[in-house]
């Protein structure tokens, strides 16, 4: 490892930026050859992340940021962020001022920032360090490091709807059938696929995704959805304060009404899962630190200390060897849920995210 001193970044001029950058990215295959040792001055550095917030700051706090300091010196700073920040990411990284140094985001939102070209690798040219290379490939990639896997699902409140509730999306479209206050996602993704499920679309058939159909499915729904909902930690305050029946969320976010002592039910027959993972912002000049962070967050005991917070499963298959039994039962990667399941394509939607969003947000006003 360089016995530089680490440069301070308000002090980074366009040379002396090109300067650190390139001896970093040198310094970036020792850095991960032996991640967790302490430099003289790693009190004096910090990297700032983008998290989701709610249950996630106190389960990452938990897992990865108070130990990764306890490890090595340095300090990570969890923000909250919007659900899907691509646009804060986007000009943050056209300024060049970084409010963030890396982000967890959907695998959607990671794609669409990639083909860009918007994200770092997260690992140096000498390839993955240990633990990332322990996270199967179909989790990770060059640009992603899967750290939760979840599903978006229908959650219902079983002292209204007892054991009427909807089983599927074609019931949570039936408001003949199950009547009832009903929230939905102001976003396209997942959305479009819940609106063709629930019109008859077989899963196989989803992508390229008929977006006409879509909204036409959508339009018999639409002046029955009482509230659309923006952000995870509102639809757990939704469920839990009763305020509407049933609605799509992520499973980790009706986890959280349920473990509070709401009645909650969760449907996974038909779920839709993709996972989230760390990314680096490309440019920030805390890219070493930030790899030096995920090969940290890719260890499975690492991972598990997030799940009694987040009822997201760990992309890690070691993980749950540190995780208690029955929080295993809720969590997406359970053997008992994943047939039934239904595989996000977050390459279609890298490459029409923003086109959908306009096109959603357009309906959404007419």
């Amino acid at each position: 490892m360089s016995n530089k001193k680490p440069c301070n970044k308000s002090r980074l001029g366009n040379a002396s930026r090109r300067t650190f950058l390139s001896t970093t990215a040198v310094a970036g295959a020792a850095i991960l050859a032996a991640p967790y040792i302490k430099s003289a001055r790693a009190a004096e550095r910090k990297i700032t992340v983008r998290d989701p917030g709610g249950p996630f700051s106190a389960g990452f706090k938990a897992a990865y940021y108070d130990p990764f300091k306890a490890e090595t010196g340095i300090e990570v700073v969890g923000i909250q962020g919007e659900h899907e920040p691509t646009g804060m990411i986007k000009a943050m990284v056209e300024a060049k001022n970084y409010t963030w140094d890396g982000a967890l985001l959907s695998k959607s939102s990671h794609q669409s920032l990639v083909n860009l070209g918007y994200l770092e690798p997260i690992a140096p040219k000498g390839g993955p360090g240990k633990h990332v290379s322990e996270v199967p490939e179909g989790l990770r990639g060059e640009f992603i490091l899967g750290n939760d896997v979840y599903a978006t699902l229908i959650a219902y409140r079983k002292d209204v709807l007892g054991d009427k509730g909807p089983k599927n999306w074609a019931d949570f479209w039936n408001t003949d059938k199950i009547p009832g206050a009903r929230a939905l996602r102001k976003h396209p993704f997942d959305t479009m696929e819940q609106a063709l499920l629930a019109d008859g679309v077989a899963p196989a058939d989803l992508y390229p995704i008929d977006f006409d159909r879509a909204f036409a499915s959508l339009d018999k729904i639409k002046d029955s959805v009482d509230i659309w909902w923006t952000g995870g930690a509102q639809t757990s305050q939704l469920l839990s304060s009763g305020e509407v029946d049933m609605l799509p969320t992520w499973n980790g976010r009706a986890q959280v009404a349920v473990d509070d002592g709401a009645p909650v039910e969760l449907v996974w027959d038909g779920a839709l899962y993709t996972y989230e993972g760390w990314t680096i912002l490309k440019g920030t000049p805390n890219v070493d630190l930030m790899r030096e962070f995920i090969e940290f967050c890719a260890q499975g005991k690492q991972q598990a200390a997030y799940t009694p917070h987040v009822a997201y499963g760990p992309t890690n298959p070691k993980a749950f060897e540190y995780v208690e039994a029955e929080r295993a039962k809720v969590l997406p990667t359970n053997p008992a849920y994943l047939p039934n399941m239904v595989p996000v394509d977050t390459d279609f939607w890298g490459a029409n995210k923003d086109s959908a969003s306009e096109r959603f947000n357009a309906w959404l006003l007419s």
